[in-house]
């Protein structure tokens, strides 16, 4: 149909989120985690796909939802990337929907952190609002870094009376 597209849906916390169907490899029952040392803290560790080894990033610590109730439980969305496939840790995954793509709009002004960085925008759905994550800036982990690294500068330009170094 023109004008929709396809998302797969899912739970992270209370919020309900999607993403291209194209962008998404598959949906994987909970697997064992083998944990990174030093890794950031939204990388859970690594899982082994049948053979294949993925990253698998919290969606909860990576939206700033803090921790999981019961971590046994999630469920891997294996995304497609550039490099590599990776695995997004969610809550429950949900159907995929056809969205009309007149009813994009541009992320509430209600989002604050690091999930308004991560949300494209939203589709006004019925009952709810859905949520549209990008998963190129979800992967992205050097953002992070870069925006402490600049508020380190901001504080010591402050520290030094307003001149940078």
């Amino acid at each position: 149909m023109p004008g929709t597209q396809q998302l797969c849906t899912f739970m992270v916390g209370d919020g309900y989120f999607g993403i291209p169907v194209e962008q998404v490899q598959e949906v994987v029952r909970p697997q064992p985690i083998t944990p990174v040392p030093l890794a950031p803290r939204v990388v859970r560790g690594l899982i082994n796909l049948r053979g294949q080894i993925l990253t698998a990033i919290d969606l909860r610590h990576r939206l700033g939802l803090g921790e999981h109730s019961d971590q046994a439980k999630l469920v891997n969305v294996v995304v497609r990337t550039d490099e590599s496939p990776v695995s997004f840790l969610v809550d429950e995954i949900g159907e995929v929907l056809d969205v009309d793509e007149d009813s994009f709009e541009p992320p509430p002004e209600t989002l604050q952190g690091d999930m308004r960085e991560l949300i494209g925008g939203a589709y006004k759905l019925e009952n709810r609002l859905l949520l549209a994550l990008s998963t190129e800036r979800t992967v992205n982990l050097t953002s992070e870094p870069k925006r402490n690294k600049e508020r380190e500068e901001d504080l010591l330009g402050n520290l030094n009376g307003g001149k940078h170094r």
